[in-house]
């Protein structure tokens, strides 16, 4: 009694702020059913072209009183993934993630660091990159992909704000429960997910999972450490951002505790 249906709700975003966290602590919940895989339908025109069929093909197995669950960071940031999402379903329910800005630069760039480090290519200090000639270097993607209300006013022309509920990213590392209780809230599912389904690993410094009888963490990329980054540049960030965070907060008629 089971078959691949599309998405009923889409993880967009944003990258490096907690989604991966985000998807398998819902898919602790009975009515939740989530992709194993990034899928990259909306962003990349080389997968859109598939069509839908490939997509729901991708998609796990669901019964009638469950509901699929797909994430792709990317989605947040791509000029064509509202509208492209918006044809497929306009009354879908979408989930957005997001941390403090700054943060989320130092997180995309540490990721990329280790990449690097492991494809034994060349890295640049986190500095070197983020200013150039004593400025800084707003072109830098890990910038771009914090504007976070450049990219949310491109949703917003395709979606209603209560199509979208945003978690705090701080918030569910730290302390993931209440979090959790306002997707299943915004979902309209019961609630399933217990405290008791989340251990704190004091060697990983997070949470970890706990359910049905096992215990996992994230992977090991989640969670590394990151470099001490130079007051100064900081402080730039910190001033750059602080702009386009007021506006993202008149937006969505929430505020964040982001510097």
């Amino acid at each position: 009694g089971t078959s691949r249906q599309i998405p009923q709700t889409i993880i967009i975003g944003v990258r490096k702020g907690g989604t991966r966290a985000l998807l398998e602590m819902l898919d602790i919940h009975p009515n939740i059913v989530v992709a194993a895989t990034e899928v990259h339908f909306f962003d990349w025109d080389e997968n859109y072209v598939k069509g839908i069929d490939w997509y729901r093909s991708l998609m796990p197995c669901s019964s009638g009183n469950q509901i699929t669950i797909e994430k792709t960071p990317g989605y947040f940031t791509s000029p064509q993934a509202p509208e492209r999402i918006h044809d497929m379903n306009s009354s879908i329910k979408l989930l957005l993630i997001l941390r403090d800005p700054t943060e989320r630069v130092i997180s995309d760039y540490t990721q990329v660091y280790y990449n690097r480090v492991e494809s034994h290519k060349p890295v640049q200090l986190f500095e070197d990159i983020v200013i150039k000639n004593g400025a800084l270097n707003t072109k830098y993607k890990a910038i771009w992909r914090s504007l976070y209300d450049v990219h949310m006013e491109k949703w917003l022309k395709h979606f209603s704000l209560d199509q979208i509920h945003i978690v705090d990213g701080n918030t569910l590392i730290k302390d993931p429960l209440p979090e959790l209780q306002k997707v299943e809230r915004f979902l309209n599912l019961p609630s399933r997910i217990m405290s008791s389904n989340f251990y704190f690993n004091q060697t990983k410094g997070f949470y970890c999972i706990r359910s049905d009888g096992r215990e996992r963490c994230l992977h090991e990329s989640k969670g590394r450490p990151h470099p001490l980054v130079n007051n100064t540049v900081l402080e730039q960030l910190y001033s750059y951002f602080r702009e386009h965070n007021a506006k993202f907060y008149r937006m969505v008629n929430h505020s964040f505790d982001w510097h």
